[in-house]
């Protein structure tokens, strides 16, 4: 099982440099940073989590720019988005991001997407909360178009571009993994739509992972998809050695902890346990 972890970066957190550099030198496989462009102070839709918003969520740095960080003080680590929020970002500006980053990432780029869950945050941008879903799909599908083809084109309901040349093209034939966030079964049949693996979060998903794992293989073979194109990473792992090795056992790929907006003194330490259990589920 593959190993990752991710960070709302922030002006007071550990830098994105230093922790890629960390988690290296400790056998991690990614490093994974989420989005949100700002948050309104008005709350139409709860928050996944529970609770108050932690201040992470309002004080967090631009993902690319982070993970460009990161791929430049690294050298295997693979960076990804946890997720980007498709449907607030301009696809021609955003294919050019990735297409960008994993060019100067040699090929390490993971393109993690979300569909978004704060109504207002989307109303500022100029989305309809209640479109998210399709606007976010057809904003991959015209991404694809870009990195995959020297004249690309899209027309659709939300995209719609005429004949056009973008450069530079991904490193990661035919593109980076499209990896879509998301609980089942909406997320799921997402990814299974059109993406290249599924994020569900742990504890957020509603259904034992078990449970999940074959209604998931279950879907895919109602819509025609090798599960094995689509991999699971679940995020949200917590430090229990047999929990992960029973996701590993069902078919879980990749899991990712969740780590605090913390300095390098509180983080390390829980740097140093995830090295040991890395190196339990290596042997």
């Amino acid at each position: 099982m593959l190993i990752g972890a991710s960070m709302f970066f922030t002006d007071y957190s550990m830098s994105p440099a230093a922790l890629a550099r960390a988690m290296e030198e400790r056998g991690f496989e990614s490093v994974w940073a989420p989005e949100h462009s700002h948050i309104p102070l008005t709350r139409k839709s709860q928050w996944g989590g529970g609770g108050e918003l932690p201040k992470r969520y309002y004080d967090a740095m631009d993902p690319f720019v982070t993970l460009t960080a990161a791929a430049a003080a690294t050298t295997t680590l693979k960076i990804g988005t946890g997720v980007c929020l498709v449907n607030q970002r301009d696809p021609i500006q955003t294919a050019k991001l990735v297409a960008s980053i994993d060019q100067l990432s040699a090929g390490r780029f993971l393109f993690g997407i979300g569909v978004g869950w704060n109504e207002d945050e989307m109303n500022n941008h100029g989305t309809d909360f209640a479109t998210r879903a399709k606007l976010t799909r057809e904003r991959i599908e015209a991404m694809k178009e870009i990195w995959t083809k020297s004249k690309a084109e899209y027309h659709g309901e939300f995209v719609n571009f005429d004949p056009m040349m973008a450069w530079p093209k991904p490193v990661q034939k035919p593109y980076p993994p499209v990896i879509m966030g998301g609980a089942y079964p909406q997320g799921a049949r997402r990814a299974l739509r059109y993406g290249n693996g599924w994020i569900p979060i742990a504890g957020r998903a509603g259904l034992d992972m078990a449970d999940v794992m074959g209604k998931f293989r279950q879907m895919a073979a109602e819509m025609e998809r090798d599960p094995a194109e689509v991999p699971i990473s679940l995020f949200g792992a917590t430090e229990d050695v047999d929990t992960l090795k029973r996701n590993r056992d069902l078919g879980v790929v990749r899991t990712t902890v969740s780590l605090d907006s913390e300095g390098p003194d509180k983080i390390l330490p829980i740097l140093d346990r995830w090295a040991a259990i890395i190196r339990q589920l290596a042997g």
